[in-house]
């Protein structure tokens, strides 16, 4: 994603920053299949008992409007302590009519652990993907972010740029409200973008490229490990264990990220990438329209909008095509838990 500020570069050429805006939309919700009108996971899982009615969206706890207090708390009596959350991350407590603050959620150890893989497959990803963005720059003839040292695997230099959007806002979010949200961003040279307006759309490319390749390698790996028994589920409450659970938080993970920087508005990748599809002069009138103007926001906001509607059917297609049957049920339980 690019979106200013802008610095200088040696002489008079201008740096124009790429800040690739990790919008996770709430990703520690309930479980994948976005519901029309709000930025939530629903589960799939046919198997789950969540006592809720069909609108999973809502802030009923547990029950339909139109059950008695006492229908409830038989309910939930009945369900053998299993508890799930709602679409709006409220927990299910000891009483189906008791509700989780939405701020600060009660940390278990369990949760906690969650968050901590969650966060370091944010980091990762997000490592993996600037730096796809840096070397597919250097191999087009562009060393900005090679110069600043983002050709690399290693955290450390892109934590060093970003600190905000790649420690302190996610691990805050995470902690605050349960959802993950950062950015990172490499540089690169808006005078080489416009001499090589295609090298500069294989560029933006290279960034979901890589996260669709780290959800590729993740799939393979939980297909590999249910086949030779290496991945278990427990039996007592249908959930995966800790080696399935990272494997399918890099799934998820890697499929949102791809997918929403691929929408062709601009901050995203998704803006540069469809001058792949352009003539050299079509791309200039194209640039100087798209970089002379403010539409890092408004194309956010409209990403944002359209993301909730598009990302529904692409995650629930590939995640049917992708993932082993046995497993997904149970992912959707350890990963999307609350």
């Amino acid at each position: 994603m690019r979106v200013g500020p802008r610095g200088k570069s040696g002489g008079n050429a201008t740096v124009e920053w790429e800040l690739e805006l990790k919008g996770l939309l709430g990703i520690l919700q309930s479980a994948p299949e976005m519901k029309s009108g709000e930025l939530s996971f629903r589960s799939r899982d046919r198997n789950c008992d969540r006592g809720s009615s069909p609108d999973a969206g809502s802030t009923h706890i547990g029950t339909t409007p139109s059950r008695s207090p006492t229908q409830r708390r038989n309910r939930h009596e009945e369900s053998s302590g299993r508890s799930l959350a709602n679409q709006r991350r409220t927990i299910y407590a000891t009483r189906p009519e008791e509700k989780k603050s939405h701020f600060m959620p009660e940390l278990s150890p369990e949760l906690l652990a969650l968050g901590f893989i969650w966060y370091l497959a944010f980091l990762f990803s997000t490592t993996c993907h600037e730096a796809a963005h840096a070397l597919a720059a250097k191999i087009g003839g562009d060393d900005t972010a090679f110069i600043g040292g983002q050709v690399s695997l290693n955290p450390v230099p892109h934590i060093q740029r970003e600190p905000w959007g790649m420690a302190v806002i996610p691990i805050l979010s995470l902690i605050a409200t349960g959802s993950l949200f950062g950015w990172a961003s490499a540089p690169y040279d808006p005078y080489w973008e416009r001499r090589h307006p295609r090298r500069a759309a294989w560029m933006a490319l290279a960034g979901p490229a890589t996260n669709y390749t780290l959800m590729l390698i993740a799939a393979l790996a939980l297909h590999l490990g249910w086949a030779y028994h290496l991945l278990h589920i427990n039996d007592a409450n249908g959930h995966a264990d800790f080696a399935t659970s990272a494997l399918g938080v890099f799934f998820f993970l890697n499929l949102l990220l791809g997918t929403f920087n691929l929408l062709p508005v601009p901050p995203l990748d998704g803006s540069t990438g469809i001058m792949l599809f352009m003539g050299e002069s079509r791309a200039h009138r194209y640039l100087d329209w798209l970089r002379g103007n403010s539409y890092a926001i408004v194309g956010l906001l409209v990403a944002v909008f359209a993301f909730r509607y598009i990302y529904g059917p692409i995650e629930s297609v590939v995640t049917d095509a992708l993932l082993p049957e046995p497993l997904l049920s149970p992912l959707l339980r350890s990963i999307f838990r609350h």
